[in-house]
């Protein structure tokens, strides 16, 4: 009983970290999508630099998203997670999450200052909306995981996606 409450504590304590370290890919991906979307709409001295700031704040949100994905994996047992359709859903996002700003970030790397050029930079900055989006509903869906929800599953509802309904199903 007393290793089971200990378990059990352990568990708590990493559920806190994990939701503390989310904080910090949410915060420079989204900085990096407002990036995105200055630097594709400007080509001034204040874009440029914000541009500059770009693959070091990716690779950033990159080792952070990581790193909050390890210890999310660390909180629950994964017999329990994998039998849940939410948990298995809020895992199978996180990953795609952290593999779609990776591929940001190559492309913002591979590309240099030639992505700006030409529709470059509209298809950076509809990717990095897209990118926030799949980055809210992640976070959208682990809240739910966690008993604290959010306006956006209102708005996914109203746009025909009952969160509850669509998460739960195998």
């Amino acid at each position: 009983h007393q290793r089971h409450i200990e378990a059990r504590e352990g568990t708590l304590i990493m559920a806190a970290y994990h939701v503390v370290l989310v904080h910090f890919p949410i915060a420079l991906w989204m900085t990096a999508t407002l990036a995105i979307l200055w630097r594709a709409v400007s080509t001034g001295p204040v874009a440029l630099a914000i541009d500059r700031a770009l693959v070091p704040l990716l690779i950033v949100g990159l080792f952070s998203g990581i790193v909050a994905v390890i210890v999310g994996l660390m909180v629950w047992p994964w017999d329990a997670v994998s039998m849940s359709p939410m948990g298995r859903n809020h895992i199978l996002l996180a990953v795609w999450t952290v593999a779609y700003w990776a591929l940001m970030l190559v492309t913002r790397w591979i590309q240099g200052e030639a992505l700006w050029d030409g529709p470059g930079r509209w298809v950076m900055a509809g990717l990095s909306v897209l990118g926030s989006g799949l980055l809210g509903i992640t976070g959208t869906l682990g809240g739910h995981l966690a008993g604290i929800y959010t306006d956006l599953s209102k708005v996914l509802r109203m746009l025909g996606w009952e969160v509850h309904r669509t998460f739960y199903v195998p």
